[in-house]
């Protein structure tokens, strides 16, 4: 059975972490800032952002990072924020997805965070669907354009 992991960005796979973002549709593309982005937002950010490339079995398919000091919260010091998700092209719709969400859950347990925070353009039914579907609700809130969603951690 095929196991998914969170793996810390090295040398050895951040060339091939940037890449993931050109698997990409268009549209996708529009949803999310490339890895490379990214990945110098979070060079600049050492305190807040937690980078991490998603693995599946020994394959990296995606990227994932998270804000562990949010300001664009109400609750920054019981959160942290999905600042960037991806996974790659032909890793979607095989449930994924959710298994990495479930992961990311259960650090947010672990570090004895309430809520996980993100955000989303809405010029189209994904990722807003797939957010709403796992469980997150619409703050009504807007972000940097877009619409702040909010899981509770600890009902979940």
């Amino acid at each position: 059975m095929s196991e998914l992991s969170l793996q810390a960005l090295t040398t050895d796979n951040l060339l091939v972490v940037i890449k993931l973002s050109d698997t990409l549709t268009d549209y996708q593309k529009s949803c999310v800032a490339p890895n490379m982005y990214s990945i110098a937002e979070a060079y600049v950010n050492p305190g807040n952002a937690w980078p991490r490339a998603i693995y599946l079995d020994d394959i990296p398919i995606g990227f994932v990072m998270l804000s562990l000091v949010p300001d664009e919260v109400e609750e920054p010091d019981k959160s942290y924020y999905l600042w960037r998700y991806m996974i790659a092209l032909d890793y979607q719709n095989k449930g994924y997805g959710k298994s990495i969400l479930d992961l990311i859950v259960d650090k947010c347990r672990a570090d004895n965070k309430d809520y996980l925070y993100t955000s989303c353009e809405m010029h189209g039914d994904m990722p807003y669907q797939f957010y709403l579907k796992y469980g997150f609700i619409d703050t009504g809130m807007v972000a940097y354009g877009e619409q702040v969603l909010k899981l509770a951690i600890r009902t979940k």
